[in-house]
Formats: structure tokens, C-alpha cells, sequence
């Protein structure tokens, strides 16, 4: 028997791998920005509607997005804005470590202090 915990880990992991493609994000950031039918989706990222329709789908299976119906017109939003909150977040961690990454490589490129002995070449 699983506890709630594991359920919860188990269903995050789902929404995280459903966040796994580029172009998810940034329908969740277009989304964040207004509502949006597939068409639209399509057009403002020049994808086909059926690889829209097919990402918002997928979405949806998880719970980040929703359908909104009226009529024969179905408009999509975020479930939840704290979901582009969460994506800030990573992206933040991911601006960090870049950050530190270019330092490092920086600092790796730096003339070394007088009287520093060469390191062996390798050939």
C-alpha cells in the first residue's frame, strides 16, 4: 500500500514529464499571458494545430491546463497560475547555474598570476 506521500511524489513526476518539451513551456507562458483556442495556440507558435491540440492534450491528462467549453468554441487556460510561478522558479535556478557556469569557465580562460608553472600539454 502507497502512502499519500508517494502519490503526490508519483503525480508531480507525471507533471513534470509533461513539461519536458519546449514547446509545453511556452504554451504555458502564451496561456499565462490569455486564454487561447488551439488555432490560436497554433498560430502565435507556428506549430500545426495538431501538434497544439496534441501538447494541450497532454497537459490537460495532468491537470496544468484546462478546456473551457462554449458553444463549439473551446478556449484554454492554466489550471492554476501558480504554474508559471513554479516554471519561474526553475528558470531562475537554471539562470543561476549558468551563471556560476560562466564564471567557472571564466575564470578557467584567465591569464594565470605571474610565476604559475604551465600545465602539462596534452597531446
Amino acid at each position: 500500500m502507497t502512502s499519500a506521500a508517494e502519490d503526490i511524489d508519483e503525480l508531480q513526476a507525471s507533471m513534470l514529464r509533461s513539461l519536458a518539451s519546449p514547446n509545453r513551456l511556452r504554451i504555458l507562458h502564451l496561456l499565462g499571458a490569455r486564454c487561447c483556442e488551439v488555432n490560436e495556440v497554433a498560430r502565435e507558435l507556428d506549430m500545426s494545430q495538431a501538434t497544439a491540440s496534441q501538447h494541450l492534450g497532454v497537459m490537460r491528462s495532468v491537470g496544468l491546463v484546462e478546456a473551457v467549453r462554449d458553444g463549439r468554441s473551446v478556449t484554454y487556460r492554466l489550471a492554476d497560475p501558480q504554474i508559471l510561478a513554479a516554471c519561474g522558479l526553475m528558470r531562475d535556478v537554471l539562470v543561476r547555474r549558468l551563471s556560476r557556469l560562466g564564471d567557472l569557465a571564466a575564470a578557467a580562460h584567465a591569464p594565470a598570476p605571474a610565476g604559475t608553472p604551465e600545465p602539462p600539454a596534452f597531446y
